[in-house]
């Protein structure tokens, strides 16, 4: 990245200002039953009727439906699903590959972190924060409040001044997140998932996550169509490593189909796992984006 940015640059008055919208937002949403207060996937005594199951021995017997065994003579359980704040845990990324690039990556990165730290404390849940590159770093483990939201911003303009964290290791901060003792929530991983090790790996770490799970890829235009032509010298911004090469309409065609299959195979992840995927363009407004998703329903917090 050229020039350090500084905090009234990355989080403008005008931006700032939008994750008041944002928050509106979210709230007319969950106020039409789609999102807000969640639904924990543990089911027990709650407040909302889910479903029934036989009875087995150890059973509380409280919840028995007599009514079901006058009728049908069998023992069956009522089983409702519990209304539960849901903790956020976002992961961005701040690895090398992040702060190339105009506008760089990371840009976009720590506002779609605040940005959702903020719907989610507004929520009445509490937000971690979790900077990844060669190592998971724990900025906020648990931050509640409206005060929060400030903290996280102040603590994410100081990422950004400080640079690079080293390389990606995408799976290993997963793998740590995974290991720590927090109360299960949702985890967002911010990325342009560009890890050495490839999905597959990645596929491996969050199929341990005992977490929900949201995908935010950072993308532009040029990772489509590369603006390359020639001869030109490659390096790879995390290893250093050149390579030289002359770039032919061959080459650029079979990177593009390389890259199209690199972003099935994402999708494809995302849907194994439950999860969803978006995408948001690093060249274009983060807050609309975000906007739009929560407005269609794409986007569960």
């Amino acid at each position: 990245m050229g020039r350090t940015l500084t905090f009234d640059e990355l989080f403008t008055a005008d931006f700032l200002s939008a994750l008041t919208a944002l928050s509106l937002v979210a709230k007319r949403v969950a106020a039409g039953g789609r999102h807000g207060e969640r639904l924990s996937k543990d089911l027990g005594s709650g407040v909302e009727f889910k479903d029934y199951r036989p009875y087995s021995a150890g059973d509380d017997l409280r919840a028995i439906d007599w009514n079901v065994y006058r009728r049908l003579g069998k023992l069956s359980l009522r089983l409702f699903e519990e209304q539960q704040n849901l903790p956020l845990y976002v992961l961005p990324d701040v690895s090398e590959s992040m702060f190339i690039e105009s506008p760089p990556r990371i840009v976009a990165a720590v506002r779609i972190t605040l940005a959702l730290a903020a719907v989610g404390i507004e929520q009445h849940d509490s937000a971690g924060v979790f900077p990844f590159a060669e190592e998971l770093q724990v900025l906020f483990k648990a931050i509640s409040g409206r005060a929060g939201v400030m903290a996280i911003a102040q603590r994410l303009a100081h990422l950004v001044a400080v640079g690079s964290a080293g390389r990606t290791d995408l799976i290993g901060a997963i793998d740590t997140i995974g290991h720590m003792k927090l109360r299960p929530g949702l985890v967002v991983v911010i990325s342009d998932f560009f890890d050495p090790r490839g999905l597959s790996a990645l596929r491996s770490a969050l199929e341990g996550l005992r977490h929900r799970l949201l995908l935010v890829q950072l993308i532009r235009a040029s990772d489509t169509n590369p603006e390359y032509g020639g001869d030109v010298r490659l390096e790879d911004c995390e290893t250093g490593e050149l390579l030289d090469l002359t770039i032919s309409p061959d080459i650029l065609e079979r990177y593009r189909a390389a890259y199209t299959s690199f972003q099935g195979e994402l999708e494809q992840l995302a849907s194994a796992l439950g999860s969803h995927l978006l995408r948001i363009d690093v060249e274009r407004d983060v807050v609309e984006q975000l906007a739009l998703l929560f407005d269609d329903g794409a986007l569960r917090l």
